[in-house]
């Protein structure tokens, strides 16, 4: 199967879509480069489910335009677009066998049985499924039933994979062995592929980059390290992980950099583009380092909570800026509730956002 030489750029140039008054894609312009991965990630309602149909052909656009390897596909029902798409229910025909399952579309389309069996079983090879071809859906687990929806599209050699949702249905541990199945192929095969989640871990596991969708637009898009490390507002910091928001003021600019004073401790921070005065700074968790006692360059702590979760141990810490969710890896030391501790900043995972 000779996907990467399919493998297809997605654009859409300022596209909306309305039902009724309700906006739920509003001017979206984005660009999937061919044989990534991204991943549109959001809350529930934001428009990420909405744009990834759009894709699909199975909404339309109210305005605006949707290529795909560099055809416009605006108006094109789903059965005109070399596209595949693995709904959140796997979608499986419950009566036929996973062979009839994968090759049901190669079927329809006309290809001979023995033929269209043939590369349908190449394909559950390709999902490590080989072997399960004369099971129904309801003897496999759930795992392995995403695994069949996998195969169903991957068997029609799509220019661009779509997954909405694909891990929702499966618990914790099967969620990690089956994003890092998918991000394998994906990587393996060359696909262009979409993926929408609201599941932040899963984003930042699978992704080349994210687009973090807000109110039918585009919040933020980037790498994983960048919107993690980076976040341009309070939104994106508060929905790509865990981040302190605190109130902190810039003292002054100097060239790049801003100097940032937050209680009694100054830092140096790209000021990106905001300017003297009070602002908002957002703070990984991992990014607190805690300490005994307070010394005069760090904030005077005291612990509320400490919970020891075996790789480590996470705080509720009151500070003179707030309280700040803590997570330590050092699980040898426990700083004990009613405890008083120093509090100081890692260089990394502290930033100046927007409000």
């Amino acid at each position: 199967m000779n996907t990467t030489q399919k493998a297809a750029a997605v654009v859409f140039e300022k596209v909306s879509k309305a039902f009724g008054s309700v906006v739920a894609v509003n001017e979206v312009s984005l660009t999937v480069e061919p044989g990534t991965l991204v991943t549109l990630l959001g809350p529930s309602g934001c428009g990420k489910t909405t744009t990834l149909r759009l894709i699909a052909g199975l909404e339309m656009p109210t305005a605006g335009k949707i290529f795909i390897a560099g055809r416009d596909v605006s108006l094109l029902p789903a059965t005109d677009r070399d596209v595949s798409m693995v709904f959140q229910s796997y979608a499986l025909f419950p009566h036929m066998t996973v062979l009839e399952n994968v090759s049901y579309g190669l079927r329809v389309s006309g290809m001979k049985k023995k033929q269209a069996g043939e590369k349908a079983e190449a394909v559950l090879a390709q999902v490590n499924m080989p072997g399960y071809g004369a099971r129904l859906p309801s003897e496999l687990s759930g795992g392995q039933q995403q695994r069949v929806a996998v195969a169903r599209a991957l068997v029609l050699e799509p220019q661009v994979l779509l997954f909405d949702e694909p891990l929702s249905n499966l618990d914790a541990k099967l969620r990690r062995q089956v994003r890092q199945d998918i991000r394998e192929l994906q990587q393996n095969l060359g696909l262009t592929t979409v993926y929408v989640t609201h599941d932040q871990a899963e984003a930042l596991a699978v992704s080349d980059s994210i687009i973090v969708m807000r109110n039918a637009e585009i919040a933020q898009k980037g790498s994983p390290r960048d919107l993690y490390e980076k976040p341009e507002d309070i939104f994106v910091a508060d929905f790509i992980g865990d981040a302190n928001v605190v109130k902190a003021e810039i003292v002054r600019i100097d060239g790049e950099q801003a100097i940032v004073r937050v209680g009694v401790i100054e830092i140096p921070l790209p000021h990106r583009g905001l300017t003297p005065g009070e602002v908002d700074l957002a703070i990984r968790p991992e990014s607190v380092q805690l300490s005994n006692g307070a010394a005069g360059d760090a904030l005077a702590g005291e612990v509320l909570k400490a919970t020891y979760l075996g790789g480590h141990i996470e705080y509720t810490v009151a500070t003179p800026v707030g309280e700040l969710f803590v997570i330590d890896p050092r699980v040898h030391m426990m700083f004990s509730p009613g405890g008083t501790v120093g509090v100081s900043f890692a260089e990394r995972g502290v930033t100046l956002v927007h409000p």
